[in-house]
């Protein structure tokens, strides 16, 4: 008998073993992982944010410390401005292939908008420096999808050709639109099938965490050439300031020296050049005042535009992290359905499995003993009573 139960519980557990391997096979290919191509072009993107953004900036600094123009000044600003933003929207989108066709065709517009297009002459003498730093990232970019992309390298490549052709960058805010719709028709792809899944939990927080990691980093540089922009198209020159500064004071060293010498002609002196000097101090005076003022204006301004971007930045965060929690809430919902799915089927076929054993270890044996002793009663029945010897008669 306790051979019977010790086997009992062997195949119980062996059972349990094997269910609870099957829920994790089933729990592991309910929520479907990034294929291993996408995830490639995943990492290389976000590796090659950083290059952008050392490269372009290098190339605007070089511009504007050999230069003393201002429009050159203001355009250096813009573009690493508007270039590193729109590289921010780019790349991080949804689809690791949404992103890796937009940042090609974003780097072959800019590219194009230097060499050939509407902003070959924004930097005069140095647009070189623009141009080769343009025409290096894209070059970059290029070999790297050629290695991820396989076959279809040429076919992207035409059809980024066709797409820069007809959608240029017109001026240097960057304005454009995301080309990866245009892609989807270029292949004959439909929208449906063009993102098939974000990926699994930790996959998803790794793309989270590397969005504000670079917002983060970024938005600092950014507000800080959002000033610098402001200041130098602002009113207040401080080159100028200082030159005037440094004319009244050698003038009233002169004045001081002069009435060391001549103190009676330089007291008529001090009287006249009073009377001369009061409408110009109070004319002075007046526009010291309407520039303090301007400058007044022009810092409220600045913290005007300071605040609305932090607002801004805390309100993508806070979007950010709503995204998040409704997809980490889809995602456990839909873990929770499955579980419960496999642990119902699990349970069934335990038992089943058990009401099975019962009739094999109980049932099985006892009705085999009760046919047993049937026949063997029967076969008691049918054989034939031995009949009494007899006596052998005497011989005659």
């Amino acid at each position: 008998m306790k051979a019977v139960f010790r086997f009992c519980f062997i195949a119980v557990a062996a059972v349990m073993l094997n269910a609870c391997s099957l829920l994790e096979v089933k729990l592991e290919s309910g929520i479907e992982p990034l294929p291993k191509d996408q995830l490639n072009m995943r990492v290389f993107s976000r590796d090659f944010s950083t290059v952008f953004y050392s490269q372009v900036e290098s190339a605007a600094d070089l511009i504007e410390r050999n230069t003393d123009s201002i429009p050159v000044q203001s355009n250096t600003l813009m573009w690493k401005i508007n270039a590193e933003q729109n590289l921010q929207h780019t790349i991080f989108q949804a689809s690791p292939t949404a992103a890796m066709v937009d940042t090609w065709v974003f780097t072959e517009q800019m590219a194009q908008f230097f060499d050939t297009g509407a902003g070959k002459n924004l930097f005069a003498e140095q647009q070189s420096v623009a141009v080769e730093a343009s025409v290096n990232l894209r070059d970059q970019f290029e070999r790297t999808v050629q290695k991820l992309g396989g076959t279809n390298f040429k076919k992207n490549k035409e059809f980024v050709k066709q797409y820069v052709a007809s959608h240029p960058i017109k001026d240097m805010a960057f304005a454009r639109e995301s080309a990866f719709t245009d892609w989807l028709e270029f292949h004959q792809i439909s929208e449906f099938d063009a993102v098939t899944t974000f990926g699994t939990v930790p996959e998803v927080m790794s793309d989270i965490s590397d969005r504000m990691a670079m917002i983060a980093e970024q938005m600092p540089k950014i507000l800080g050439w959002k000033a610098e922009l402001y200041a130098l198209h602002s009113n207040i020159n401080a080159d100028e300031i200082q030159r005037t500064l440094t004319s009244i004071s050698d003038t009233s060293a002169k004045f001081q020296q002069l009435m060391a010498q001549s103190p009676e002609m330089m007291q008529s002196l001090a009287v006249d050049m009073r009377k001369e000097l009061t409408p110009l101090l109070a004319q002075l005076s007046a526009d010291t005042d309407d520039k303090l003022q301007q400058l007044s204006v022009e810092r409220q301004a600045l913290e005007l535009m300071v605040k609305n971007e932090r607002q801004a930045l805390e309100a993508m965060v806070a979007r950010e992290r709503a995204a998040a929690a409704v997809d980490l809430e889809q995602i456990s919902q839909n873990a929770v359905e499955v579980v419960f799915q496999e642990i119902t089927k699990t349970l069934k076929s335990l038992i089943l499995y058990f009401v099975l054993f019962l009739v094999v270890v109980f049932f099985a044996p006892l009705g085999l003993g009760v046919w047993l002793g049937k026949r063997m009663q029967i076969k008691k029945l049918s054989k034939p009573a031995l009949k009494p010897a007899t006596k052998a008669e005497p011989a005659k």
